[in-house]
């Protein structure tokens, strides 16, 4: 095995050792078939079969369609076209290092930190590939104002179709267990969104405030693996409904106003969002004031307190395709024997090439060759796949992209 030492250390005698190493939470993802390797990636950015390095658009094929039409021996047939839609894809790139100095070795009796190093690398990039991905189907749920248009009015049919929100956040009322998960939610929210498809949804990303509710109800059953000693260990994985669920508390939460009261505000304040109250007793209503204005401010409410609420996501088959399209050097030893008396410093690279199922990414806002988890949140870099079409731009059924979240308090 490759030794941590500068002078000794074999890159890739290193990365064949690590990837010898089983990542059992990858190969439970890949099991649920929502993370999927793509040919169309690893052709367009590791075969180098096109001049793209960082971003392309490849073609995105539309169904087949039209009305039947009858076969007497009378009637000529009247071909259908279909539509050729383009879809944005793209590489990202992350990199981290971590460093032990010679003293440290002297002094703790030989203690070898770099091992333990070694011992964590898989599942730190597991979980910081985990925030990729939460960062991606984040600016997904984002993008009801992109485009212009009819793909700006599918962006935002998507965003509502596909969001099943449980949380009652528009009115001021106490919580019940009916805004948090049960037995019906996961079956009613993949249902709104992709209806007759909804047998496609196979993973669950979810915070685990929401897996111990599901596991309080006997919804959850958490699942173990064996590893290379024989020792039985929690993956943090469970299933629900038969879908493969993960747990992340890095999930997205929201502030559910639950209670409200007339501001004693003068003045408008930046980024504050008031109210306007209709309606009484139990049909009290509170509505966001889009654009405030002073002269009204004596009528506004404001928020006094609110729950969090969770946001749930889930995905089919194909959701996302992952493709490892590499660094030049995965893995390097750099030593610096001046600093602190010596030290050591492993240094990690991973790149990826992403593509989202009928989801296009459009690099409206990405400042380098590789976005920021930030860029990737942000709505304006997402799109439903559209046919390109300057003068009739449309997008594809939404029901053809398996993506779902929930919103609930719990």
């Amino acid at each position: 095995m490759a030794k941590f030492d500068a002078k000794s250390f074999n890159e890739r005698a290193f990365g064949r050792y690590m990837s010898a190493i089983p990542n059992v939470r990858m190969n439970k993802l890949k099991e649920s078939r929502a993370i999927v390797s793509d040919a169309r990636l690893r052709d367009t950015f590791k075969n180098n079969t096109q001049t793209g390095s960082v971003y392309a658009i490849i073609p995105y094929f539309g169904l087949i369609g039209g009305t039947a039409q009858n076969y007497d021996g009378v009637e000529s047939v009247e071909p259908e076209r279909t539509d050729t839609y383009e879809q944005g894809v793209f590489t990202f790139g992350r990199m981290n290092g971590w460093t032990e100095a010679d003293f440290s070795y002297d002094v703790t009796g030989g203690v070898d930190f770099m091992a333990n190093v070694r011992s964590q690398i898989q599942t730190y990039w597991n979980e910081v590939n985990q925030d990729v991905l939460i960062a991606i189907l984040d600016g997904i749920f984002k993008m009801g104002e992109t485009g212009t248009g009819k793909v700006k009015a599918a962006n935002a049919a998507f965003v509502k179709r596909h969001t099943y929100d449980i949380s009652d956040s528009s009115n001021a009322t106490a919580m019940t267990e009916a805004m948090r998960v049960g037995e019906t939610t996961l079956n009613s929210a993949i249902q709104q969104a992709c209806g007759d498809h909804k047998s496609r949804f196979s993973l669950v990303i979810c915070h685990s405030v929401v897996s111990t509710n599901l596991e309080n109800l006997n919804l959850l059953g958490y699942l173990k693996y064996t590893d290379k000693d024989g020792v039985q260990r929690d993956l943090s994985m469970g299933t629900w409904n038969g879908k493969l669920v993960v747990i992340d508390d890095s999930m997205p939460t929201f502030d559910i106003p639950t209670a409200y009261g007339k501001t004693s505000d003068t003045t408008l304040e930046d980024g504050k969002t008031y109210y306007t109250k209709s309606g009484s007793g139990a049909n009290t209503k509170y509505t966001a004031v889009e654009t405030p204005d002073v002269a009204d401010i004596g009528n506004y409410y404001e928020v006094t307190a609110s729950d969090t609420g969770y946001t749930s996501y889930i995905l089919g088959e194909g959701a996302i395709s992952l493709e490892d399209v590499g660094a030049k050097v995965p893995y390097e030893m750099v030593r610096d024997a001046k600093l602190h008396g010596g030290e050591d410093t492993l240094i990690s690279r991973e790149r990826y090439a992403v593509s989202v199922a009928g989801v296009s990414y459009t690099k409206a806002v990405q400042a380098t060759n590789s976005p920021t988890n930030a860029e990737l949140s942000n709505g304006l870099n997402w799109s439903l796949v559209e046919n390109g079409d300057g003068t009739d731009r449309k997008a594809i059924n939404d029901k053809a992209v398996p993506i779902a979240r929930i919103k609930s308090r719990g």
